[in-house]
């Protein structure tokens, strides 16, 4: 058992070198980058519901789903996105595959806990802009990680609850150049911002048999508004960039900026669902973003509000037979689900909204219900109104859900 915990540290702390560079939006200009994590490949391929929680699956966006749990379980996920930029003048396609989530599950009688690495938000642009008489340039890298620690209980035989605590850290770079072409040297401006603070996170599941077959899931969690302190730094130099990019500083400034405060806004989301428990289940979710308190002076920019957010998701899955002795695909959980998402930002007085359509499977693999999870999903976000970028992108999502015993009592060895 020491050497599976020994070997999970090791994974969580390489996986932080990886952790923030998930994208190739100009979206992810805005605010602390785009929104990375947005659940399990197993809820992704059902439009992101979170509203399932059963025995052999770890549910990362509901605590209270651990105290179902029946075994250890590891969980992994990763994903690669094509993405495709277009403008009113352009198209342009970039592609990322990155970490999603690493995480450990255990099952203690009534409670449930889980801990784990997940890179939350993610910064990764290059917008160009140029014209007969200057060149200017903005690149952004990096993102917010968030390391947890949840709890779960299980009050009733049908009534869950759980909270998790989130250390949030991370970092991000800001840079612009700009050259006048009659003139030899350009200014270059790199404001740098480490970001830290504790979150927190409470959930509830309840779930009762309506019918002999049909069983009532319903959800809800809560995350109160929560402030980050932002460490500032700026470099402000004089450089000369030659033909293939290449930089020489002449002269440079470095000043420590005051430390400033991040309002991340409050959350909560409320879902239910209906199914033959083991063979098949449908069911929505509603998320609800106070994202107009979002204030973060060290991100400021003109030309952009931030409004409430919010996302309506729907999906489910079906298991032909999940006892089948002899038929393999019977045994494989199909699932599909759809969702749309108001961001809650709006430029230039368009709203950034987002649309996607996923489908994926649940392949079992070895024994105790271990399963390879596979996952794709097809959308778009943005607009090329006033100037702006219309993304569309294909997410391919790929997961391990692995099962174990630690505390089986042994007769042979």
């Amino acid at each position: 058992m020491l050497k599976r915990i020994l070997v999970v540290l090791i994974i969580l702390i390489s996986s932080i070198s990886v952790a923030q560079e998930g994208t190739t939006s100009p979206y992810s200009f805005y605010g602390i980058g785009e929104l990375k994590f947005k659940g399990t490949a197993e809820n992704r391929a059902m439009g992101g519901i979170g509203v399932i929680s059963d025995s052999i699956h770890l549910n990362l966006q509901n605590p209270a789903g651990l105290a179902d749990l029946q075994l250890i379980n590891y969980s992994v996920g990763a994903s690669h996105r094509s993405l495709t930029l277009n403008t009113d003048a352009e198209k342009q396609k970039t592609t990322t595959t990155t970490l999603d989530y690493i995480a450990i599950g255990i099952p203690m009688g009534k409670f449930g806990a889980s801990f784990g690495l997940i890179p939350f938000t993610s910064v990764g642009y290059q917008i160009d802009s140029s014209t007969e008489d200057a060149i200017t340039q903005f690149t952004g890298t990096g993102g917010l990680n968030r390391a947890f620690l949840s709890l779960a209980y299980k009050l009733t035989p049908k009534f869950n609850i759980g909270i998790e605590t989130s250390y949030n850290f991370g970092n991000i770079e800001n840079t612009s150049f700009h050259h006048i072409n009659e003139f030899q040297y350009g200014t270059k401006e790199v404001n740098k911002s480490d970001i830290l603070g504790f979150s927190f996170k409470f959930g509830a599941f309840y779930k009762t048999m309506v019918s002999e077959d049909l069983e009532l899931t319903t959800s809800a969690t809560f995350t109160p508004e929560n402030d980050f302190v932002i460490e500032n730094f700026k470099q402000v130099s004089s450089v000369i960039r030659n033909e293939f990019g290449n930089e020489l500083t002449v002269y440079q400034i470095d000043s420590v900026e005051p430390d400033t405060d991040l309002t991340y806004p409050s959350q909560y989301t409320i879902g239910a669902g209906i199914g033959k428990p083991k063979n098949w289940f449908v069911g929505g979710e509603y998320t609800g973003i106070k994202t107009s308190n979002f204030s973060n002076s060290a991100f400021s920019i003109a030309d952009v509000t931030y409004t409430d957010a919010s996302k309506f998701s729907l999906g489910g899955f079906f298991i032909p037979n999940y006892n089948s002795i002899g038929n393999y695909w019977g045994r494989v959980v199909y699932r599909a689900g759809i969702r749309y998402e108001e961001t809650g930002i709006n430029i230039r007085g368009e709203d950034i909204n987002e649309f996607g359509i996923s489908f994926g499977v649940g392949l079992p693999v070895g024994r105790i219900f271990s399963n390879l999870n596979l996952g794709f999903e097809l959308g778009q976000r943005g607009t090329k109104n006033q100037g702006l970028v219309k993304e569309n992108f294909f997410n391919t999502i790929i997961s391990l859900s692995l099962n174990d015993r630690w505390f089986e009592k042994r007769y042979y060895d």
